[in-house]
């Protein structure tokens, strides 16, 4: 079959990195039979300097005819004291409200040849795996009104935190639907304590828990659960919870991993079109360098053909080739320095060079 993939390279090592994810996905072109038809377009910074707004409509437009989108890295130094609506994070925004991309998709896991590199003792962190499933619509981050405004001489300034019944039952369900194919186990994070939304949110997902009787549904408290993280990662399968919650325990939950450099994200709508991006910034003081870690990007196009594309086994042999790489010691500058599991330095370039190898001929040799 054939599938068209908008391409969003960014900023920074954005274009060195997705360079990596596209000669990935080019073997499995080759390996497998199927034919992505691959279309770039700007995004963020350089669609600021070059079109004048980070999302440009033709973007966009592509994105909306796109079966999935593969996005690099926005943003840099160049254009942080832009006005906030036209910085390179607001294409972001508009993407994920823009195409209804509701849920995303964060997995923290760690790599043996890794946990060297935590900050948490190797008994804490070992065979940590679990997901977060954070709801990327509503919430403090969208809601209205949202302003700043002055009264009686001092200034004032307001965020809402709304969210439906609806938009909680959605994101509910696609947390269920995982947990299903995982280890049968959900913990809901709310404040359900002081907040009237997380009080909602938690009868909600109690309503919808009674669909799936085979899950175990617990609920946490989220400054408990940032705690949980660091003090028993092990004991999560799925954790969901709302926008602002969720955007500070995966960032939390990334570090115990102790290699942001890894880790990729998807963010799903309805269907089954989703925008799929590693979550590292765009780094730029090591762009055009080739030291970049391309992993979270090749990890980011397994979930492109898992979720979007439903090339199970294609994603699965994708997953495959990154963990047999590190087994074998190859790690990019971010990975090697004073890591006892290192045979050899590599660059952004002969890190994709090795995947490549794994899928094409099942081996790595040098």
């Amino acid at each position: 079959m054939s599938y068209k993939i908008a391409v969003l390279p960014g900023d920074g090592i954005g274009p060195e990195v997705v360079n990596q994810g596209i000669k990935v996905l080019k073997s499995i072109e080759r390996v497998f039979g199927d034919k992505f038809e691959i279309e770039y377009a700007l995004v963020g910074g350089i669609a600021i300097d070059e079109k004048g707004n980070p999302l440009p409509d033709e973007t966009f437009r592509l994105c909306k005819e796109s079966d999935a989108i593969l996005l690099g890295a926005v943003g840099g130094p160049k254009w942080d004291n832009l006005p906030s609506q036209l910085r390179p994070e607001q294409a972001l925004l508009g993407l994920r409200g823009g195409l209804s991309l509701y849920a995303n998709i964060r997995p923290i896991k760690t790599y043996n040849s890794l946990i060297f590199s935590s900050p948490l003792k190797p008994e804490i962190i070992k065979d940590v795996d679990f997901i977060i499933i954070r709801e990327l619509t509503g919430g403090l981050y969208f809601g209205k009104p949202k302003e700043r405004y002055k009264k009686n001489g001092e200034y004032f300034a307001v965020d809402s935190m709304i969210y439906s019944e609806k938009e909680i039952e959605r994101i509910a369900r696609v947390a269920f639907s995982i947990a299903q194919k995982r280890r049968k186990k959900v913990t809901s994070v709310d404040k359900a304590n002081i907040l009237e939304t997380s009080r909602l949110w938690r009868e909600v997902v109690e309503k919808i828990s009674k669909e799936y009787p085979d899950i175990l549904l617990e609920h946490m408290y989220v400054d408990n659960c940032s705690m949980q993280i660091v003090r028993n990662p092990r004991q999560f399968d799925v954790i969901l919870t709302e926008n602002t919650f969720g955007d500070i325990l995966s960032d939390e939950a990334a570090v115990i991993t102790g290699s942001i450099g890894m880790l990729p994200s998807a963010s799903l709508g309805e269907g089954t079109k989703g925008l799929y991006e590693p979550i590292h910034g765009s780094a730029p003081d090591i762009a055009g360098k080739n030291v970049a870690n391309p992993l979270g990007t090749i990890l980011s196009c397994a979930f492109l053909l898992r979720y979007s594309l439903n090339l199970e086994e294609k994603a699965k042999l994708i997953e495959e080739a990154v963990e047999k790489v590190l087994d074998l010691g190859y790690f990019t500058q971010d990975l090697y320095v004073n890591n006892p599991n290192a045979k050899r330095l590599v660059s952004t370039e002969e890190m994709g060079d090795l995947i490549v190898k794994y899928i094409e001929r099942g081996e790595i040799n040098d």
